[in-house]
């Protein structure tokens, strides 16, 4: 049995979808496919939840926008009279109603509540597409089966609850082909929530893990993993292996071509994990698993971009020592406004810390820190991390740029760097 997950780009359109179908109509054995929204359309709803949380009446010209979308996209591959038309109009009339009542005010609780609609019409459409193309499936709800906590937007799985009820969920008694939902999940009392963005990934691994898959296949726009991002570097190179470990190292850092989370679930079971493009599904792509962890097992430069960085520096009013009390205090304000730290540089007097630009903005932040530090920070900056580092990488990539952190350890450089892109 495997695991096939196929991202937002692969079923952008009619073409993708039949795409789609046309890789999982040759597939061999019995398959899982978790299918992530279409195209944008998460940035989509990302929108609305924000016109619908600050009650702006324009949330409907939105919702009319992801409506039209969907309904062409079937256009283009139904008769008009296929069921599959009245399935999604009952999934936007309950979007709608939702639209009707009033916010809370946790906006993050709202933002689950409606993101995963993404990954449901889009699971719909294509498994209905693939009953029409004579490719038998079962549409599962993965949130009856996947069970996490409440932390809202980044929930956590209850892996003992959700394997005994996935395993009896994707049992294969009369079923060849499951297809469901990446990114999402439910709490006990089936509220929805989701995993992080990118999320889909990381469910892919959950269901390969529980499931004891022989592999776990991603499906992208890219011939496997690439040194580089090609939209930020140069002549980027297709990785044909890699290790658990390497693969664990580059999504820390922000690289974007597996959830962060993927494979830990992959390790626990040495299941091998295949980065493969859905756009030449014959090439062979990148492996990811236990015959390639090896110490060494990739030793040219890798280059991952993390954009829209803000550096903070701390210090003592006093001119006293950043001592241990002092870390402790300005970390839990970080923890407790929920946001994750990407470089730590510390001197004598002076604490420094890069961070994502923050959803609502920096101040809150600096407001806090304020209470016991005097804060400097600067925007408008990228985190440039270089893996297998060498001399001539770092003067390629770096020599140019203007420079404001800088960390090397034995394999990994790093260098935080205001936005000035070749």
């Amino acid at each position: 049995m495997r695991v096939f997950k196929f991202g937002g780009a692969s079923v952008k359109d009619a073409a993708g979808v039949k795409n789609l179908a046309s890789i999982v109509g040759k597939a061999e054995g019995r398959l899982v496919v978790v299918v992530s929204a279409m195209g944008k359309i998460t940035n989509a709803l990302e929108e609305l939840i924000r016109l619908y949380v600050n009650k702006d009446d324009k949330k409907w010209e939105q919702l009319t926008a992801i409506k039209n979308y969907h309904t062409q996209i079937m256009e283009d591959l139904f008769d008009s009279s296929d069921p599959v038309f009245s399935e999604i109009d009952s999934m936007f009339f309950r979007i709608e109603d939702r639209l009707h009542r009033l916010p809370s005010l946790n906006f993050n609780f709202e933002y689950d509540q409606f993101i995963g609609y993404g990954e449901l019409l889009s699971t719909k459409i294509v498994s209905a597409y693939l009953i029409k193309s004579g490719i038998k499936n079962k549409w599962i709800d993965i949130r009856f089966s996947l069970k996490t906590d409440d932390k809202w937007r980044e929930a956590n799985v209850d892996e003992e609850l959700s394997a005994k009820l996935i395993s009896q969920e994707f049992s294969f008694a009369d079923e060849k082909i499951y297809l469901t939902q990446g990114f999402i999940g439910a709490t006990n009392s089936d509220l929805t929530t989701s995993l992080g963005r990118e999320g889909s990934d990381y469910t892919a691994a959950i269901l390969g893990s529980i499931l004891k898959a022989e592999k776990v296949e991603i499906w992208k726009d890219v011939p496997g993993i690439l040194n580089a991002d090609p939209q930020y570097f140069k002549n980027p190179v297709k990785i044909d292996e890699m290790s658990y470990r390497e693969a664990v190292e580059l999504t820390f850092f922000g690289a974007k071509v597996i959830h962060p989370k993927t494979i830990k679930p992959l390790y626990n079971n040495k299941i091998p994990l295949h980065v493969r493009s859905f756009i030449e599904p014959e090439v062979e792509g990148t492996i990811i698993g236990p015959e390639q962890d090896k110490e060494y097992s990739n030793p040219i430069p890798v280059f991952v971009m993390k954009s829209r960085q803000v550096l903070i520096t701390l210090s003592q009013p006093d001119f006293s020592f950043m001592d241990e009390d002092s870390l402790a205090w300005s970390f839990e304000i970080f923890h407790e406004l929920g946001m994750k730290i990407n470089l730590i540089q510390l001197s004598a007097l002076n604490l420094s810390i890069s961070i994502d630009v923050p959803e609502h903005g920096i101040m809150e932040l600096i407001e806090k820190l304020s209470d016991q530090f005097e804060v400097k920070y600067n925007d408008g900056l990228s985190l440039i991390t270089i893996r297998h580092y060498t001399a001539e990488a770092i003067k390629n990539e770096i020599g140019h740029r203007n420079v404001y952190v800088e960390q090397r350890t034995r394999r990994i450089a790093r260098f935080l760097v205001k936005n000035d892109h070749k």
